[in-house]
């Protein structure tokens, strides 16, 4: 090949009569300017035009012996020409990337290990870089050794997410990690996240579903908890890396509350009516609490047409053709009492 392109690739210019000129030249074996000027009807500059275009794609290639001709080349061998050393350039720089990347993570331990006896006041950290933060989760859930417990409210969880976590999760399980996921009870109704339910079940993992969950949590053998950045603005939150022992604790017993309080979820088995009901009681006290249906369906993770299904059927039972009604109704019948007791 050429080693080096003629010029820098001009795929501009390369028009119709540079199709006919390369047709041309692979149909005779070569390409002289006389010939292909002839052949479409046209000068000798624009076949030197149509020949600059052609070697700057590397698409022609001089012919040893015969000044004046070229040979014609296939596409992927000129586009293997032209791109080429930009692919090795790339791969060069990934590999590079990831020797930093796995150099840097070997010093975590080191590094936490130094702050931990330097400051034994500091009690977290705040990783607000994501791909340092997701580096963290991963090498924690590697190096678990008893258990993993995760929350994650919203509602049905994105499928790019189940991809990533399903994996490690399998992984877990097979060295004999106990793993328990909470999650909101819309996603019962979520065909992927119900997939990956049953499949991890099947593993031996534990999943229950609750009305509402305070916030994402993250926690490894008791050791380390991972929260969410709060208030945090123009940027995807971070995560605030617990690891004082009698927090870890206090929040283990937090997970532990909200364990107690959730309902099983298996996949297959019949619907608890529990899981339909807590809903519409965590829908009447919000709606008791004076906020609109945008927000009650954001804090239950269900869609607003979801939760506006739930308003119109709780106000079919009550027999109420208007929310002010409906309202009456509900305080009369007590259910709002009861809601606030399951509050």
């Amino acid at each position: 090949m050429t080693g080096e392109p003629l010029s820098s690739p001009r795929s501009d210019d390369f028009d119709d009569d540079c199709a006919l000129a390369y047709q041309h030249a692979v149909a005779r074996g070569r390409y002289t300017r006389q010939v292909v000027a002839e052949a479409l009807g046209t000068d000798l500059a624009e076949a030197a035009r149509i020949e600059d275009v052609l070697r700057s794609l590397s698409l022609l290639l001089p012919m040893p012996g015969e000044p004046g001709t070229f040979v014609p080349v296939s596409p992927d061998a000129a586009a293997a020409d032209l791109v080429g050393p930009t692919e090795t350039r790339i791969r060069e720089l990934q590999q590079a990337v990831t020797d930093v990347r796995a150099r840097m993570r070997a010093l975590e331990p080191a590094y936490f290990e130094s702050r931990r006896r330097r400051n034994q006041d500091e009690a977290f950290d705040i990783v607000s870089d994501i791909d340092v933060l997701q580096a963290m989760l991963d090498d924690w859930g590697a190096r678990s050794r008893t258990e993993v417990l995760t929350a994650q409210p919203g509602g049905p969880r994105p499928i790019s997410a189940l991809d990533a976590v399903r994996p490690r999760t399998l992984a877990r399980l097979a060295r004999g990690v106990k793993v328990r996921h909470l999650y909101q009870h819309t996603v019962r109704s979520d065909l992927p996240t119900t997939a990956y339910v049953r499949e991890v079940t099947a593993r031996g993992a534990e999943v229950r579903t609750t009305d509402e969950l305070i916030d994402r949590i993250v926690i490894y053998d008791r050791e380390i908890v991972f929260l969410p950045e709060q208030d945090v603005d123009g940027r995807e939150p971070g995560a605030v890396v617990v690891r004082e022992p009698t927090l870890v604790a206090f929040l283990c017993k937090v997970y532990e509350h909200l364990w107690a309080g959730a309902t099983s979820f298996s996949p297959g088995a019949e619907e608890p009516t529990a899981v339909t009901d807590d809903l519409k009681r965590s829908i009447i006290r919000l709606m008791a609490q004076g906020h609109k249906d945008e927000m009650v369906a954001r804090r239950l993770g269900m869609s607003v047409r979801t939760c506006r299904r739930y308003i119109s059927q709780i106000m079919e039972e009550l027999e109420s053709t208007s929310r002010f009604q409906a309202g009456v109704s509900v305080a009369a019948s007590g259910m709002l009492d009861f809601a606030d007791g399951m509050a």
